[in-house]
């Protein structure tokens, strides 16, 4: 039976394991060793390659676990959630009691504490007591940011103490990582990494991701005006350039040359120049407007040139009749095997009236002459001309303003935890006789060497004072 007490207590055993630093060493060793296996196993490549690599059985556990797209699972995304929460509750339980001491009004001070501190320089002067209360104080007011004069029964004393802020440095560090990771996570949900080959003078509005989870559309469409490449005396690609518009409601609103390595950035969507290739040009075009064919004689070799259009016979040289093209064939099996491709097929008519089916791949020139009685062999002779298509990569990350804003306060805070401290300083002056004694101590939360020259320092400026 539940009593009253219970869900405090559980609460209170939720709260001690969130702010465990057990919990913490847990959650950073599985991130990385799962960030290991997500460089280990490729990402994102196709079934295919994973079946060989793996073998059937290990595809489908992995795929099950979602390590071949490892940064977007779910579980990959609740270790950084954990993370998350764990850096803000230990912050949250450590800094109610520091709270008290970068916030607080009135410090306390205990002088019999730093007449023990070994961190100390001491010098006597002639005079009373009295009469360098108010030259000490002003000193010790420009030097810091709080100062307290207080009567003793043989003098006074000057307590003094500036950077009481700095303890919080390694809260920014804390929070740097929160951003970095919220960073990543709203990236790995929300963001999006695809590519799309777009052709010389075509328009798309939508990329295939590579994470394989179909295609993304998206707010603008992308054209590709024009694409060029050049090379090196080797043949190797020396740059290629990829001239892109971005439209709206079919309306051009930005135009940019892209290179590898010099994006388009347009929304908060990047394009990048990844790569490029050739596909054939529009032979159904080329038709419309009548393709060259060659007709080659077998008995005089000598070669004639004619544009046909489809379904209007040309009248073939020789008196050897008419051909006509008749349509476009997107491919074309040679007895029944090889595929040989777009291939135009076409029909020739003989002066003794007969008709023969004629069929011309494109890519291969010479296959009508495995027509032996014939006497002409035919060829398209128009190689329709290739069209470059370029190859970009289409990126968002809508994570990254948080994570430029976590690594700016890592910085900050790596500076003030380990370059600045909070000091605190002890001017004691006793009267002693004609003779007055000042002992000048101090004390920091780090950075012990820095509290030694402040001391020194401080003890040297106020000895000048008096003598001068």
């Amino acid at each position: 039976m539940k009593t009253e007490g219970d869900a405090p207590r559980a609460s209170s055993r939720f709260w001690r394991l969130l702010i465990s630093i057990r919990l913490t060493v847990f959650l950073l060793l599985s991130l990385a060793a799962t960030s290991i296996i997500g460089t280990l196993v490729p990402q994102n490549a196709s079934p295919q390659d994973y079946v060989r690599a793996y073998g059937e059985f290990l595809y489908r556990l992995f795929y099950v676990l979602d390590v071949f797209d490892m940064y977007h699972s779910w579980w990959f995304q609740t270790l950084l959630v954990l993370l998350t929460a764990n850096i803000v509750a230990c912050s949250i339980d450590r800094l109610s009691s520091l709270w008290e001491t970068v916030f607080v009004k009135t410090p306390g001070f205990r002088l019999s504490a730093f007449r023990k501190l070994k961190d100390r320089e001491s010098f006597s002067v002639q005079g009373s007591a009295d009469a360098l209360e108010a030259r000490y104080a002003a000193a010790a007011a420009r030097r810091f940011t709080y100062t307290r004069t207080e009567k003793t029964g043989e003098g006074f004393c000057i307590f003094a103490e500036k950077g009481r802020w700095t303890r919080l440095g390694v809260y920014i560090v804390h929070f740097s990582v929160v951003f970095l990771l919220m960073g990543g996570l709203i990236g790995s949900i929300f963001g999006f990494d695809g590519f799309v080959n777009i052709p010389e003078g075509e328009t798309v509005q939508a990329v295939r991701l590579r994470s394989g989870g179909g295609e993304q559309p998206l707010e603008f469409a992308i054209r590709c005006d024009d694409f060029q490449v050049s090379f090196y005396e080797t043949g190797a690609p020396k740059e290629y350039r990829s001239s892109l518009v971005i439209l709206e409601e079919g309306e051009e609103v930005l135009q940019k040359d892209i290179i590898v390595n010099d994006p388009l950035r347009y929304r908060g969507i990047n394009i990048f120049q990844s790569s490029y290739g050739k596909i054939p040009g529009d032979l159904k075009a080329t038709l419309e407007k009548g393709i060259s064919l060659s007709f080659t004689s077998r008995a005089s070799g000598m070669v004639y040139r004619e544009t046909a259009l489809v379904g209007k016979p040309v009248a073939l040289p020789e008196g050897g009749g008419t051909f006509t093209v008749k349509e476009l064939l997107p491919s074309y099996r040679f007895m029944g095997q090889q595929d040989l491709g777009e291939t135009l097929v076409g029909s020739l008519a003989s002066p003794d009236g007969g008709t023969t089916e004629v069929k011309l791949p494109i890519r291969f020139s010479r296959f009508d002459k495995m027509r032996k009685d014939a006497r002409f062999v035919i060829a398209v002779d128009e190689v329709v001309e290739e069209r470059y298509y370029t190859g970009l990569q289409v990126t968002s990350d809508p994570g990254v303003p948080l994570v430029y804003a976590g690594f700016v306060l890592m910085i900050l805070g790596c500076i003030v935890t380990f370059f600045m401290s909070h000091q605190r300083l002890c001017i004691d002056v006793v009267g002693r006789g004609r003779k007055t004694m000042v002992t000048v101590s101090g004390a920091a939360n780090k950075n012990r060497a820095g509290i030694q020259a402040t001391v020194r320092q401080m003890s040297r400026r106020l000895n000048a004072l008096d003598r001068g």
